[in-house]
């Protein structure tokens, strides 16, 4: 019985010292930077690959990359890295083709693309349907 009591109070004062840390937003702030950080090394990664690669290339390079990680960061690291690879890279006349035009309301059939897109790289998840989603807004701002 003494033994159960140390361990909830060694317990308890483990969660006492990380709830005091996080709210010191010591946390939040270190990670916002690591991102960042990281973002802008995606980003810097896709210049230089678009300036060697055209741009169904830096496409499936973002989408390969991707697949091999998950989550909120990871979308947005691979986003950077798209944007910036479509933006040096060489045009390939066929990138575009079938990629429905782009708008703020996403319709069924602009959610069956992005879906099917994905899938049939048997990617899954919505971070590959919103790198989709790049892929048309770029298609229709050129």
């Amino acid at each position: 019985m003494i033994i159960k009591a140390v361990w909830a109070t060694v317990v308890l004062i483990i969660i006492g010292i990380f709830a005091a840390w996080l709210t010191q937003d010591q946390w939040l702030p270190g990670w916002n930077k690591e991102l960042a950080e990281e973002t802008t090394a995606f980003r810097e990664r896709g210049m230089a690959y678009g300036k060697e690669a055209d741009q169904q290339a830096c496409l499936e390079e973002t989408l390969t990359s991707f697949d091999q990680c998950s989550g909120f960061a990871c979308t947005v690291k691979h986003g950077k890295f798209l944007n910036a690879c479509l933006k040096t890279a060489s045009p390939n006349p066929a990138f575009c083709k079938d990629v429905p035009a782009y708008s703020e309301e996403r319709s069924e059939d602009d959610k069956a693309w992005a879906r099917e897109s994905c899938w049939g790289r048997d990617i899954r998840g919505e971070g590959c349907r919103l790198l989709m989603r790049q892929q048309q807004y770029f298609c229709s701002q050129n």
